[in-house]
């Protein structure tokens, strides 16, 4: 797999990578947009984040956050992701990352981790499972990596600032974005709709 070293050619293969087959409305799946991706690993990859360290992508969809760490030169890249439907695409569409079709809760704890990203569902949908965004965090305290960028609803900030220090976890960076989320479930009348969002880097 050939390093990229500009965030321009970052985005153009973010764009390639698959999309979720069949986005299934209680795990809250949305892909991220190549935009925001790209912007937030060449963030991390600027803070020595990605660059030879070894990266887990939790809650992967279909892999973009450890797709696109292995093209900016990752040691290793994991994603996990409970949806089999997206793990056999990105499994298919990238031999060079290590796909696991696992439960967050399920998964073991003897991973040697540097860098955890992880876009958990917000909690927003009537459908959707309460509080796993801090069970995403829970499990990214159990893994223990060094550093930790987490996607959340930008109004939960307040809360996830103060659940973060309780959990000794150090925050460094909120990097702010307007998330798009298109019509893709038979529930949205919109065409599209922002959500502001917000990603917590911070230090374990």
């Amino acid at each position: 797999m050939k390093k990229i070293t500009k965030k321009k050619h970052l985005e153009m293969a973010i764009q390639k990578v698959p999309k979720h087959p069949n986005p299934k409305v209680d795990l809250e799946q949305y892909s991220t947009p190549a935009t925001i991706a790209a912007d937030l690993l060449w963030n991390a990859y600027s803070l020595g984040d990605i660059a030879d360290k070894k990266v887990m992508d939790l809650g992967c969809g279909t892999g973009i956050f450890a797709i696109a760490s292995k093209l900016l030169g990752a040691a290793s890249a994991i994603g996990v992701d409970i949806d089999k439907d997206s793990i056999d695409l990105a499994s298919s569409y990238c031999g060079d990352v290590n796909f696991i079709c696992s439960d967050i809760c399920d998964l073991e704890n003897d991973f040697d981790v540097d860098t955890i990203f992880q876009n958990p569902p917000f909690g927003s949908q009537k459908n959707a499972k309460k509080g796993a965004d801090l069970k995403f965090i829970s499990k990214a305290i159990e893994l223990s990596p060094k550093v930790l960028y987490s996607f959340h609803m930008a109004s939960t900030e307040e809360f996830l600032i103060s659940y973060f220090e309780k959990n000794d976890l150090e925050i460094t960076h909120i990097f702010r974005y307007n998330f798009p989320i298109p019509k893709i479930y038979e529930f949205h009348t919109r065409e599209s709709a922002n959500v502001e969002v917000i990603v917590i880097r911070a230090f374990l």
